[in-house]
């Protein structure tokens, strides 16, 4: 059997007779959670037992599931393969968060993230992406509360490395009888494909954008992030200051903060004279420690010096409170342990 999960609607609607079957299909699966054919009674008997042969509309079974003390989850789901990808879902008092991976491993090799340290395995399937984001939201969420969650391209894997597959699935979820989730509920996090974020800029709709930077200088993040070295700094930012943003949208921009070597005032400054110009809002993000790394955790002094250099100088800066560190949930902590 076939996963729908792989399947925008209209491909659907041409495997299937007649093609406003493929509404009908949609909606009881994502709308209604349905999971057996057996239960859309608005289809035909005959019809349901055709379908159900030559469709999955199940989502997948969870391999091994970690919770946090403070509340987040950690998933591994299985791929037909017997790889995994892994989806984190962070609690929030007004809207939850789904953290989905576009690949197994990466194969960017940043050097402060786990994820770097696997390699890149393979990409995702579109179906593999939307998979993760409907295995979280019904292990964690009841059918009134169904759409109360954002989603971020930010497991593991570089989305835009994978960017037809990421695209797709986007579409997917974005689809009114799909998940029907709005862009502004979507966040798209690169490390810096240039020619695919250019790519990006073209489509016709567009999720959030967030570009992982750590660095303000190509020195730094030549070394941080080997990116850079193909995509300097200077060509990055100029690609960012032609993406189409709506009214009042800004450019989050994710700093890492590694102690001695990206959180001093002077990279504050350097990432403050970085960003000039730039509708922009930086998300500072205090090292994750994992003993496969070298880099430590700065002191809460010295990530506290650093956003009020950003916010003296009206740069909006806030600090992304640690989440799952305990089950390697956190930012940069993704690498299928405990598997």
């Amino acid at each position: 059997m076939k996963p729908l999960f792989d399947l925008e609607r209209n491909e659907l609607a041409a495997r299937v007779a007649p093609p406003y079957r493929a509404t009908q299909i949609f909606k009881s699966v994502y709308h209604r959670w349905i999971q057996t054919f057996e239960e859309m009674t608005d289809l035909p008997k005959a019809a349901r037992a055709e379908l159900a042969e030559a469709w999955k509309i199940a989502p997948p079974e969870i391999h091994r599931r970690f919770d946090s003390a403070d509340g987040t989850r950690r998933y591994l789901v299985p791929l037909e393969d017997g790889e995994f990808a892994e989806t984190v879902f962070i609690p929030e008092a007004h809207r939850n968060t789904i953290c989905i991976s576009s690949q197994v491993g990466c194969a960017l090799a940043c050097t402060f993230c786990l994820t770097g340290k696997l390699g890149l395995k393979r990409h995702l399937s579109a179906g593999e992406i939307v998979a993760q984001v409907v295995a979280a939201q019904r292990d964690n969420l009841s059918w009134e509360e169904r759409d109360s969650f954002n989603i971020v391209l930010m497991g593991m894997g570089e989305p835009l490395h994978n960017y037809d597959n990421v695209m797709k699935a986007i579409r997917i979820l974005h689809d009114p009888d799909g998940l029907n989730m709005s862009m502004g509920r979507i966040t798209l996090s690169t490390a810096g494909m240039l020619p695919a974020l250019e790519r990006l800029a073209e489509e016709p709709t567009i999720p959030n954008l967030a570009i992982s930077l750590t660095g303000a200088t190509n020195e730094k993040r030549d070394v941080l992030m080997p990116i850079n070295r193909k995509y300097p700094i200077e060509q990055l930012l100029d690609v960012v200051k032609r993406f189409p943003l709506k009214h009042r949208q800004r450019v989050t921009f994710e700093y890492v903060l590694l102690k001695g070597v990206t959180d001093s005032p002077d990279d504050a400054r350097a990432l403050v004279r970085l960003l000039h110009g730039i509708p922009a809002k930086v998300n500072l993000i205090p090292f994750n420690e994992a003993e496969e790394l070298d880099y430590k955790r700065p002191s809460d002094d010295a990530v506290e010096r650093f956003q009020n250099v950003l916010v003296q100088h009206n740069v909006s800066a806030f600090v992304r409170r640690n989440r799952g560190n305990d089950i390697s949930a956190a930012c940069g902590q993704l690498m299928k342990k405990w598997a």
